[in-house]
């Protein structure tokens, strides 16, 4: 059985930083597409970032620049590095994986979710 959990979340002041991780069980992140996915309070999930097979990146534009994503193939993880963190990248953020070398930008596309982790910045 295939479990993602996320971790790092947390209260930052506008301008800081964090790092979340999401650890994987029962499958490899190295043959998986990894993507973060966030939803604020009344607002439908919206995509972040995805890494793919062959290390193809993405970003939404409202983190390009910002946010950057990469994986840890010994330790089955992959992260979300966050600086410049603004007000409106508060939201419960979702670690996802894929069992597909294409990434995707789709929710609906992937196949296995954590639980999420709550990012709140503060203005």
């Amino acid at each position: 059985q295939v479990q993602l959990v996320e971790s790092g979340g947390g209260l930052v002041q506008a301008g800081g930083s964090l790092k979340l991780a999401c650890a994987v069980s029962g499958r490899t992140v190295s043959s998986s597409t990894m993507a973060w996915f966030r939803q604020a309070p009344g607002k439908e999930r919206e995509f972040v970032t995805f890494t793919a097979w062959g290390g193809f990146q993405t970003y939404a534009d409202s983190v390009k620049g910002r946010f950057t994503i990469s994986r840890d193939n010994a330790k089955n993880t992959v992260y979300l590095q966050m600086n410049s963190l603004k007000p409106e990248d508060t939201a419960l953020y979702y670690c996802a994986a894929r069992l597909s070398a294409a990434g995707s930008r789709y929710s609906y596309d992937y196949n296995y979710w954590g639980q999420g982790t709550q990012v709140t910045v503060s203005s």
